[in-house]
């Protein structure tokens, strides 16, 4: 791929028929306004977005762009990843967020609070992206993790709102976590990258598994044998974007109107049709965040 590619907007796919939502997206980060984006996403059937909150003031920033977008719902929540740094401090910045001072449990209870007044707005639809991460995050993070993570479902649980779970490379302790604290009656893995045996686990929990644009990565057979024993009243789109854009694509920004790209990859891998796949996400992600 010639680098200026790497910079050139995928092109709009062929428009679903029947819309749908992406469940998990970063408006914030991506490159454009967000009436831009709603407008290219919804010109190909992607009617509905989740804008998703990583630390305190993007989960504020969630908020507010849902209160001003009807096609916008908000998830709020200090990433798996936040809550060491502020319990810890980033002295070298390697969160792109500048250095950091520690801050400890007390800076940790303090932005949870703000978490969990955000929690509250009717706008608010989900709690998250909460959860574990053990690719970034060392040993010396896991106790500030776990605090917040429990800290999160307890607030889900409260404000009756959904649970989105961030889990990299921490399936097992993400799984015993949800068992000891009783999860939320609606419980979503963002960017499910577990495997088909978790695939049931969660499946008999009445968990959600959103999909992403890796599903369609040439290496990613265990996703696809997984999303293939997802019951079909499971399963939810989303594109993390900028992130995880689907093949193709891989390399260059990643959208909410590129969702059709995974959705057909996923259709093929369900043996299911499009239009079919398309219907039973457009209801499960509305059942899942309550709009």
């Amino acid at each position: 791929m010639a680098p200026q590619d790497k910079n050139t907007p995928p092109p709009l796919p062929e428009p679903l028929r029947v819309a749908v939502a992406d469940s998990h997206t970063h408006l914030d980060m991506q490159d454009t306004t967000v009436e831009e984006a709603l407008a290219k996403a919804a010109s190909v059937g992607v009617t509905t977005l989740v804008q998703v909150g990583c630390d305190l003031a993007g989960s504020r920033w969630a908020a507010d762009t849902a209160a001003a977008h009807e096609a916008v719902h908000a998830t709020v929540a200090l990433h798996p990843n936040e809550a060491p740094r502020i319990v810890l401090g980033d002295p070298d910045g390697w969160s792109r967020q500048g250095a950091r001072e520690a801050g400890g449990d007390a800076a940790l209870d303090a932005a949870l609070a703000g978490i969990d007044e955000l929690a509250g707005l009717p706008q608010v639809r989900g709690v998250g992206e909460t959860g574990l991460d053990y690719f970034r995050t060392g040993p010396e993070g896991m106790a500030a993790q776990e605090r917040s993570f429990r800290a999160h479902i307890e607030i889900a649980k409260r404000h009756g709102k959904a649970l989105v779970i961030h889990d990299r490379e921490a399936h097992d302790d993400v799984l015993r976590i949800l068992r000891e604290e009783g999860a939320p009656e609606r419980t979503v893995f963002h960017c499910y990258s577990g495997d088909a045996a978790m695939a049931e686990v969660c499946a008999a929990a009445g968990y959600f598994m959103s999909f992403a644009g890796n599903v369609t990565f040439k290496n990613a057979q265990p996703l696809r044998d997984a999303l293939a024993v997802a019951p079909p009243e499971l399963v939810l789109v989303e594109t993390d974007a900028p992130f995880l854009t689907p093949a193709p694509y891989r390399g260059r920004a990643n959208a909410p109107y590129l969702i059709p790209v995974t959705l057909r990859a996923m259709a093929e891998v369900k043996g299911m049709t499009e239009d079919a796949l398309a219907t039973a996400i457009a209801a499960n992600t509305a059942r899942a965040f309550g709009y």
